[in-house]
Formats: structure tokens, C-alpha cells, sequence
């Protein structure tokens, strides 16, 4: 492994609103493999101007070098990347459809093997950012931990963004994972199946020669099998009908009357019968 590996190419992350942009490098540690490492302050978040660089990152891998593996990771030591400024995602429009959703099919069908080197916290929409690489390599550091905490600040998992951990966790790490909102460091995310082995970059690139993963996009059918095997979160990436994120707040109230009325018939047709 090269102690200054060749950079290639470089994509500005503009600045949106208190987001003061960054960038996106690519870098060459070993032949064919792509490090793109992203630099977005103060933790990368997934921002429209996040989401279209790497997009335009993957694209520029796929159509002006040779089939590889790609490999993501942070230049902030903290974080992979701490999700959505989901203030700013709620009052983006076309947000979900235009930038977030794209970014994930693109890496869930991507024509070559994908590696996400998780160096620090991956949180919410930055763990699901994770999942959607067909591999993951956690440090073990002790300094990063897996989580989906929506529960704890109150928001629902849109189908879009919840379909990959069903599809990819077995379900008890599932449910921890959504209803717990637990943290998992790296042996605990390792032991649940979340990632696929321990370390950084010598770790991933370790992996990636042990697998052949360097030839597995050279015959043009991997991102073709991806798209099958993944036909789910595919499907509903896809959509355009995509449900407005505080929808659930009105269904949740629908609920609660339909049950009141519930309770409250089944009460009178107990009148001399209970005593409640």
C-alpha cells in the first residue's frame, strides 16, 4: 500500500445554508480500488450538496476509469457521517426523490463492488448511507458506533429509507437496531451482521484482495444482479410517491380517535356486565 496513493480527481460539496460545502477526494491506494473520501463539515451531513457530489464521484469512476472497487470514507475523524439535517431535508422540495433516494439506488446498483470504511459515528441517515455499499468495514478504534435514532428524536423510517436494514439485518438486529435505538460499537455492529470486518483502510483493502473483489465488475452484469437481489429497496427508491415525512403524525391521530370510538362502544356494551 502506496504512503501517498495518486489522487485522481476532486468534487466540490457547495455550501447550503450553516453547511459550509467541502469536498469529495478520490484517491488510487491500490490498483483499481477508488478511495473517495468525503469532507463536508461539521459531520457530513447528507445534504442535497452532499448527495449530488457523490453521485457526480460515482459517476466520474464509472465512466473514465477502468471497473474496480470503490471504497467511501470520512475525512473527519468523528463521524462517517451523522445523517440528515432533517430540517433542512423537510424544506428542501423534491429532496427525497431528487437527491437522497438517487444517491442510495445509485450505490445500491453500482456496476462494482462498494466498500464503506465507517472510521467513526455512522447515525441515521448516515448508517443507511453505509448499508446501501455491498460491504462494510468498521474501526475498531472504539471510537464510532452504528445507530438509527429516529426513535429518540421522534421520526418515522420512510419505506424508502427502511427497506434496506429488513432486507439486509437478520431480524433481531433489525428490531434492535429500529425499536431500541441501540448503539452498536464495532464488535457489536460485526456480531449482528451490520458490518463485515474490523479496522481501516489496510483492513478493507485486505478484504478486497482476499474476496477478487478488483474482477468482479469487469463482465458488466454486477450492478444488473444488484438490481435483482435488491428489487425491494430498488422498487421503492424508485417511487415518486413518496410520503411527506410528518404524514405519520395525522395517521397517528386517525388511529388514536378510531381506537377511542372503539373502546368507547365496547364500554357501553358492557354496561351491567363489568365494572371498568
Amino acid at each position: 500500500m502506496s504512503s501517498s496513493p495518486k489522487e485522481l480527481f476532486t468534487i466540490p460539496i457547495a455550501p447550503l445554508e450553516s453547511h459550509p460545502g467541502g469536498n469529495i477526494v478520490c484517491t488510487q491506494p491500490a490498483p483499481q480500488v477508488y478511495l473517495l473520501t468525503f469532507t463536508s463539515p461539521p459531520d457530513n451531513r447528507l445534504t442535497p450538496s452532499f448527495c449530488r457530489a457523490l453521485i457526480a464521484a460515482l459517476d466520474t469512476i464509472e465512466l473514465s476509469h477502468p471497473a474496480g472497487v470503490v471504497l467511501t470514507s470520512s475525512g473527519i475523524t468523528k463521524f462517517y457521517s451523522n445523517g440528515l439535517d432533517l430540517a433542512l431535508a423537510v424544506r428542501t422540495p423534491g429532496f427525497w426523490d431528487e437527491s437522497l433516494y438517487p444517491l442510495f439506488r445509485r450505490l445500491l446498483t453500482y456496476p462494482m463492488p462498494t466498500v464503506a470504511l465507517v472510521g467513526g459515528h455512522a447515525f441515521a441517515g448516515g448508517l443507511m448511507l453505509a448499508m446501501h455499499h455491498d460491504y462494510r468495514v468498521f474501526t475498531d478504534s472504539g471510537k464510532g458506533y452504528a445507530c438509527v435514532n429516529e426513535l429518540e428524536f421522534g421520526a418515522p423510517l420512510l419505506p424508502p429509507m427502511s427497506s434496506i436494514f429488513r432486507i439486509k439485518l437478520a431480524p433481531a438486529a433489525y428490531r434492535d437496531l429500529v425499536l431500541e435505538a441501540r448503539r452498536f460499537d464495532a464488535r457489536g455492529a460485526q456480531a449482528a451482521g451490520i458490518v463485515d470486518a474490523l479496522g481501516g483502510l489496510e483492513e478493507a483493502l485486505k478484504m478486497v484482495a482476499e474476496r477478487g473483489l478488483v474482477k468482479k465488475g469487469t463482465t458488466g452484469v454486477y450492478g444488473v444482479l444488484k438490481a435483482e437481489m435488491y428489487r425491494e429497496s430498488v422498487a421503492l427508491l424508485d417511487t415518486k410517491e413518496t410520503a411527506e415525512l410528518g404524514a405519520w403524525k395525522v395517521d397517528e391521530k386517525k388511529r388514536k380517535e378510531a381506537a377511542a370510538k372503539r373502546l368507547e362502544l365496547w364500554k357501553e356494551s358492557q354496561t351491567g356486565k363489568a365494572k371498568l
